[in-house]
């Protein structure tokens, strides 16, 4: 299974990819798309272009978007609400069911610990993913959130089948 996460942002949205074999993960790639100052209709433009390229590009089986956490700027929230709706937008575009997480839930995962340091979360990307170079801690938080879907896919494929769902 190939699993890309999206980090969503507008200044700058990540994205990453991995593969899944059983319990092996693999790194397939990850970028940074960074729109241009400006016209935030051109922005959000920008970002659709450039999920939408990697969607292409790599081909994923799955998806995995990271939720909006509601902060004390209410326009702030509201941007990175529209952005996360863009890349929802490529997604389904592409025929996948997105995968949702919170940001605490994602940290939790990739390092053990909810509130975790970006630097945190890229150290275990690296350890998790060798050979992964993210080219910003957004692309390394898309990773995190790909590698958090891998996980939760495994997870539940385990339990239904503890459990005879699909016999």
């Amino acid at each position: 299974m190939r699993v890309i996460g999206i980090d969503p942002g507008l200044n700058a949205c990540g994205w990453g990819v991995v593969d899944v074999d059983g319990s092996r993960l693999s790194f397939v790639a990850c970028g940074t798309v960074r729109p241009p100052r400006g016209d935030l209709s051109a922005r959000l433009l920008a970002l659709h272009s450039g999920l939408t390229e990697a969607l292409t590009l790599h081909r994923p089986d799955a998806a995995a978007v990271e939720a909006t956490f509601v902060n004390r700027d209410g326009a702030g929230t509201l941007k990175l609400g529209q952005a996360r709706g863009v890349a929802m937008l490529a997604v389904a575009q592409a025929g996948l069911v997105p995968g949702e997480y919170a940001p605490n839930a994602v940290k939790k995962t990739v390092t053990g610990v909810g509130h975790a340091a970006k630097a945190q979360i890229d150290h275990m990307v690296k350890m998790q993913l060798p050979g992964c170079t993210p080219d910003s801690p957004d692309a390394a938080d898309a990773l995190a959130i790909a590698l958090c879907h891998a996980f939760q896919s495994r997870l539940t494929g385990r339990l239904a089948a503890a459990i005879g769902v699909g016999r």
